[in-house]
């Protein structure tokens, strides 16, 4: 099921949103800012709302980036049903939310974990579903940049179990891409498979699978260059342990989450701890401020995906 990023999608009124914003939308404060990148040509509302936003233009490989809220104390979930999403962790920011749909309209695709699915089963990954307010704006962008309206939705899941009635997949607002083991992909397709679906099996004894792998498949199947990855916590760690995260957006919300003793709530990288001498360094690239929340963007000169 071969698919085409040229082909119409469609958006209505219903696309899901997050909980109203319990602040007004004002525009980010610059605080540093390095020159590195192009300078994109971002709206007269977004540039008022954001500041100027480069980023490199890539000609040969991928350029990886990540976007995460956390609080003060690191926590990216609290990991409870119902109040597992990042809307929890940024307080419904408007600002974060404004920042998630500039970064999605600039990408040509965006990769999520089954936890992350399953944490908003209603969403999809795109500009106008995280703020629709500013829908015009971010699609005016899009077709500056020579993108499509939305990015493809990849979503990677070891074991296959997810429905594929989500918007997602069954909305046409999307075209997803499902990378995935042999297993899962054989359990995936005893459910009827919609158009703009396209399965992958990933070829793997256990049912984890590697970032690069991901990467891999992705690359075959788009031609974009800017890839966003959103999560969770043990995808974004895969992507680090193999040094694929060119940059990182961080927004730190001013809240103490708190852990218990069983460490049950997530931070931003989980299945991975890195030996000393092995940790991934960054350096501090933007800070922007938004009342009481900083905006962070950190590059990771030694990511690996020029290899790809």
């Amino acid at each position: 099921m071969a698919f085409s990023h040229a082909n119409p999608l469609k958006f209505g009124v219903n696309d899901p949103v997050a909980r109203p914003a319990s602040t007004p939308l004002a525009p980010l404060k610059t605080l540093f800012e390095t020159k590195r990148g192009k300078v994109l040509p971002l709206p007269a509302k977004l540039a008022r709302l954001y500041g100027s936003l480069r980023m490199p233009q890539p000609r040969t490989h991928p350029h990886v980036f990540s976007n995460f809220v956390t609080t003060l104390d690191g926590v990216v979930s609290l990991n409870v049903k119902g109040h597992a999403s990042g809307g929890e962790i940024s307080g419904f920011s408007a600002q974060d939310r404004m920042v998630m749909g500039l970064l999605r309209a600039i990408a040509d695709v965006v990769i999520i974990g089954a936890g992350t699915l399953g944490a908003d089963r209603k969403h999809v990954w795109t500009a106008r579903a995280i703020f629709p307010e500013l829908a015009d704006d971010y699609r005016r962008l899009s077709k500056a940049l020579g993108k499509s309206e939305a990015p493809l939705n990849v979503i990677v899941t070891g074991s296959g179990e997810i429905d594929l009635r989500l918007p997602v997949f069954a909305s046409g607002k999307v075209q997803a891409l499902i990378v995935t083991t042999t297993a899962g992909a054989k359990r995936l397709l005893k459910q009827d498979v919609p158009d703009a679906v396209e399965v992958c099996a990933i070829r793997r004894s256990a049912g984890t699978i590697p970032a690069s792998a991901i990467l891999e498949e992705v690359c075959r199947l788009s031609p974009g260059k800017l890839i966003l990855v959103e999560g969770g916590p043990q995808l974004l760690g895969d992507f680090y342990a193999q040094r694929l995260v060119d940059e990182q957006f961080l927004t730190l919300a001013p809240q103490i989450a708190g852990r218990g003793t069983d460490n049950e709530r997530l931070s931003l990288v989980m299945g991975h701890a890195f030996a000393p001498g092995e940790v991934p360094w960054g350096t501090l690239s933007d800070v922007r401020r938004g009342s009481s929340h900083l905006f962070l963007r950190y590059s990771f000169p030694e990511s690996r995906t020029s290899r790809i």
